[in-house]
């Protein structure tokens, strides 16, 4: 995976009415968080933003941000942990990144797919995916676009668990070995299926990288949504 390049901007001015001028500009507030220190204030082009969040990385892209605007340039390493949207234009209105460090091992969520055609749906069956992330370790340039699960040999009522799913090079698939990721069941038994709990550390929204600690959202983002209504 390769690094993206992308330019910001310091905010010198934060505040809800501060992000609305942005907004009306094309710019898209956001603030870059590390742990243990106080989050910077910037802004990034919003067109820019939309092109780096859909090559094949998506949200797990590796952005180099060019900060502009203070004493000198500075240049900061970060993935996207949370994109705030509005749910009426669904354009994206706020971001925060993370700081991180290209050899520091870090832990995020990748999707969970689904490769070939199950002997066992072809016979009836229904395939039941249980899980749709999965946590991994690994350097951020080597974050997989997806965890891929081979279906092809499944027959109804086989299952695969974590400890089935071979690691991708440079990756290391996390959680209990014993985590029931997907099955084939047969179809009436397809309602009587719960849903399994959720994978401990799997991420709520996006990326969650664990060696970076969320911060506190800032006011101007959490009411980011409801002023653009």
């Amino acid at each position: 995976m390769e690094k993206i390049i992308m330019k910001a901007t310091l905010r010198m001015e934060r505040g809800k009415n501060s992000c609305k001028r942005l907004r009306k500009t094309g710019q898209i507030p956001g603030v870059i968080y590390k742990d243990g220190e106080e989050g910077t204030s910037v802004f990034v082009d919003g067109k820019t933003l939309w092109h780096a969040l859909h090559t094949e990385a998506g949200e797990h892209a590796v952005i180099s941000l060019d900060i502009q605007g203070g004493a000198k340039t500075s240049e900061k390493t970060v993935i996207t942990h949370e994109i705030q949207i509005d749910p009426v234009s669904d354009k994206i209105i706020h971001i925060d990144f993370h700081e991180i460090s290209l050899t520091e091992l870090i832990k995020v969520s990748v999707p969970v797919h689904t490769k070939g055609d199950s002997i066992g749906i072809k016979e009836g069956g229904v395939l039941n995916l249980v899980v749709w992330e999965l946590q991994v370790e690994c350097l951020a340039l080597d974050i997989p676009e997806n965890i891929t699960v081979n279906i092809e040999s499944l027959k109804v009522g086989d299952s695969v668990y974590i400890k089935d799913i071979p690691n991708p090079p440079k990756v290391k698939i996390l959680g209990d070995p014993e985590q029931l990721i997907l099955g084939v069941i047969p179809p009436h038994a397809e309602a009587e299926v719960a849903p399994a709990p959720a994978v401990e550390g799997e991420a709520a929204v996006g990326v969650e990288p664990e060696v970076i600690k969320k911060g506190k959202i800032e006011e101007e983002g959490e009411e980011a949504a409801a002023e653009e209504k």
